[in-house]
Order: structure tokens, then sequence, then C-alpha cells
């Protein structure tokens, strides 16, 4: 004899299991560890789960998903949803917001980082750029002006950097090179072998980048004002996967953007910069100050020659960089 299910039974199961469907995970592509750098990211898991009770997650793996320098190639081919990388990884993979990372650009803060990138972010030439990856730009990831920290005798004078290796990426690179450095281009995870074989002589990074990756560990001198720029890393998504959410998870994905950048900017310009100073104390390192007419002769032969090379560059390549470059520096000349 045949036994038919109720109509209520069958009903009960047809909603268990629409809730399965409506549950999203995400994988997350970062590197190193949990730090500074990645806090907006781990805010933005916490706010998404808050506000969808759980039925979207984004699980963050430090290593485990890819290469830090292969992980815009993860997102284009939807190895996973959403990741971070820095454009001076890859230049000619991201030209477009490379303009972030022109020496000397005169950014003063983590806010206005976060405002300069964004309008770089949404400009439409960056878009497309990005989106020959698949790739949505979601935000940034604000960083300090870059300095320097190295082991052997301490640079006094800019003339000293001649000949000196320099962990160096993007326009800070270019800076260095401006001086007579060697810049040499490599990921973070990669650096304090380097540090430790001799490879480089010195590294820029921003202060949690030094505690992180331990160049403070071996390093004697740090310099205090070289301030050459940053760097730009986004955290970009697949843009597939975000057309793919319902509007619910994408209104709980996208309205926590700016939560999760306020979180990032009062971590970093507390915690992360109340332990730097002590951090360089505790270990004796040397503070190096340069004069501000040295600082100015670094801005002269690094700031424009670095800019007219990347316009016509990126030009060339048929993005409107003269563009790109004038709405930076337009931002940055109204705020002050």
């Amino acid at each position: 004899m045949k036994k038919f299910m109720s109509r209520a039974a069958a009903s009960a199961i047809m909603i268990a299991f629409a809730g399965e469907a409506l549950a999203v995970e995400w994988n997350v592509s970062l590197w190193g560890k949990r730090r500074a750098f990645t806090e907006h990211v781990e805010k933005l898991a916490e706010l998404v789960n808050e506000k969808t009770g759980g039925e979207f997650t984004l699980n963050i793996s430090y290593g485990g998903l890819s290469n830090n320098r292969e992980n815009l190639d993860g997102i284009s081919i939807g190895a996973f949803e959403m990741a971070q990388f820095c454009a001076g990884y890859h230049r000619d993979k991201n030209p477009s917001i490379t303009v972030l990372e022109l020496p000397f650009l005169g950014v003063s803060s983590l806010e206005q980082e976060v405002e300069l990138s964004m309008a770089v972010y949404e400009h439409p030439a960056t878009v497309a750029d990005l989106g020959r990856w698949n790739a949505t730009l979601l935000m940034p990831s604000p960083l300090p002006q870059y300095n320097i920290v190295g082991v052997g005798d301490a640079p006094e004078t800019l003339a000293d950097f001649e000949g000196l290796s320099v962990r160096a990426t993007g326009g800070i690179g270019a800076a260095m090179e401006a001086v007579g450095a060697v810049p040499t281009s490599m990921s973070a995870t990669e650096v304090r072998q380097a540090m430790d074989s001799g490879v480089v002589k010195a590294v820029s990074f921003a202060p949690h980048a030094h505690m992180s990756f331990g160049t403070i560990e071996n390093g004697t001198w740090w310099t205090t004002n070289l301030n050459p720029g940053t760097v730009n890393c986004p955290v970009v998504v697949n843009s597939d996967a975000l057309v793919d959410l319902s509007d619910d998870h994408r209104a709980a994905l996208l309205g926590s953007v700016d939560e999760a950048l306020d979180h990032y900017i009062a971590n970093y310009n507390g915690a992360t910069m109340d332990a730097w100073g002590p951090a360089l104390e505790e270990r004796g390192i040397a503070q190096i100050s340069f004069s501000d007419e040295e600082i100015a002769a670094f801005k002269e032969a690094a700031a424009a020659p670095a800019a007219a090379a990347w316009i016509a560059q990126n030009t060339d390549a048929g993005l409107p960089a003269q563009e790109l470059y004038d709405m930076v520096t337009g931002m940055i000349a109204d705020a002050m």
C-alpha cells in the first residue's frame, strides 16, 4: 500500500530546502595573518553575518586559497569570491589604480586616502580596467605614508641612498630609484627572508607591516619623514558572484563597507600607531629624520618625472591617464 506525504509535511520540507538555498558562503583570499591591514575585511565579515542572521558568511583564508600576487587571477576565474591585492604587485593588470601609488601626492590622512581611492574606483575607466578580470572594486585598504627600516649604516642624507637595495613597489620604488637606490619589488611575505639573507638592506612599509612581517626584529634604523607615498591595496569581489547575490545579501555587503572602513581607520590610528613608537624604542632602532631641504630635493627629483612617465605610459595604453591624475591631485589640492 502506497503511503503519501501530507501536504503540510511536504510544505515543511520545501521551506527547509528553501532556507538552505538562501545560505551563501563566500571564500575570501588574504595573506599573512590577521593584522591592521585586514581589519576591515574581518569587520565586514562580522557585519554581513549579523545583518543576514548567518545566512551570508565570508570565510576568510590567510594564504590558503592563493598566492597574494595571484589573487586577482583567482577572482577572474571565480576560484573565490573576494580577495585583497596590492596594485604594485602587477601594475600591468590594474594600471588605472596605480595613479594612487605615485610618489609625493601629498595625502595627509587615512580618511583622505579612502576618499581618493573610492573616487578612482568609481571612475568608468577604472571600472572597465578591473572588469577585464571580472572584478568589482569594493573598498580600499588605506595606509599611511611609507617609511624605511634598514640594516647597516643609517643614511644621513639622500646621497647615502646611492646603491642601497630597498624593497619598494610602485611609485615608491620609482622615488627610491630617483635618489640612486636600487628598488626591488617583492610581496610582503617574502621580505623578512630577503632581509635576513641580504638580498635587500632596507624595506619600505607602513608601520603595521614593519611589525607584522618582522623587519624591526633585525632593523637598526628607521626613516621618520621621507613619506614618499603609499601603496593601494583594494578588496575586490568577483562580479558574477556579486550579481548572483540576493538583493538583501547584496545590500548587507555593500551597506557594511563604510562601517568596516571606519573600524579599520580607528584601529590603525589607535592601536597600531600606539604600538609603533614603543616597538621602535624597545628594540633600540635609530630614528633618522631628514631636513626640509633634503625632502624638497627628494620630491623634486621624484614626483614630477614619475607622474609624467605614468601619464605618458598609460595614455598610450588607452587610459584617460591625465584625467585620472588631475582628478586625484585636484581633490588633494581642494582639501588643503
